[in-house]
């Protein structure tokens, strides 16, 4: 491709409307227009064309925004969901458009990263890349040195017909430890727990890759610094 021409797809990922696999569903369904004209599928742009949304004028990127953002226990990791009682749109007031990369189900507080780099949330959302995610779990029991390693050895989900890769795994205390994740099922810890016999009491996200949460509370966000977001793009690159 020509230098400074640009796929639709990645246009719409870099003006932070979604991912580049959802803008392809948006051009195929003809949400998206270019210069007054139904947009196709793998069309490519020089820079000069008005692209349109749903009536709004899209911009590309011109930053790479990430806000690191402490979800409290019970809020949806949704923008729009009528049945929730709170959001995490409830709590981000920022004046560009962010996306959050990964989830953390109701129950579960802690740390999730959002920015308007489609291209960076495609990167982290997608499993084979086995990013680091490390959790501080409270159970309802003593967690013994028998447990911690049948959890760090993999555990076989019979819900999800599926043994969790292998993960590391420290005790912290007599009910509470840390676990390092490089796969994100649907609430895996949980389903870990429950299969050698512990219920979860709490559970928090700490880190994602290699921004943590810090000292942020419940409900607080802040901007990346720009050695931070680099460092996001070196660990992407490399794998």
């Amino acid at each position: 491709m020509d230098s400074g021409k640009i796929r639709l797809n990645k246009y719409l990922a870099e003006s932070g409307i979604c991912s580049r696999r959802e803008a392809d569903r948006l051009i195929a369904e003809g949400k998206v227009t270019v210069d007054g004209n139904i947009a196709r599928v793998g069309q490519v742009l020089t820079g000069s064309e008005r692209v349109e949304y749903e009536g709004r004028i899209l911009k590309g990127m011109d930053k790479t925004v990430v806000l690191a953002f402490y979800k409290p226990r019970g809020v949806i990791t949704s923008e729009k969901d009528n049945h929730a009682e709170k959001l995490i749109s409830d709590y981000i007031d920022y004046p560009v458009r962010v996306t959050y990369a990964g989830r953390l189900d109701k129950d579960s507080e802690g740390l999730i990263l959002l920015t308007n780099d489609g291209g960076l949330i495609d990167h982290m959302m997608r499993g084979a890349n086995a990013h680091e995610k490390e959790y501080l779990v409270t159970c309802d029991k003593e967690i013994t040195d028998d447990i911690k390693d049948k959890l760090s050895q993999g555990v076989y989900l019979p819900g999800l017909k599926l043994k969790t890769r292998p993960c590391k795994v420290s005790i912290k205390g007599k009910n509470v430890m840390s676990i390092t994740l490089t796969q994100g099922l649907n609430r895996q810890i949980r389903r870990m727990c429950f299969e050698v016999g512990l219920n979860v009491k709490k559970l928090k996200r700490v880190r994602v890759m290699n921004i943590t949460l810090g000292s942020l509370k419940p409900g607080e966000y802040r901007e990346l610094s720009q050695e931070e977001i680099k460092s996001l793009w070196q660990m992407k690159k490399r794998s």
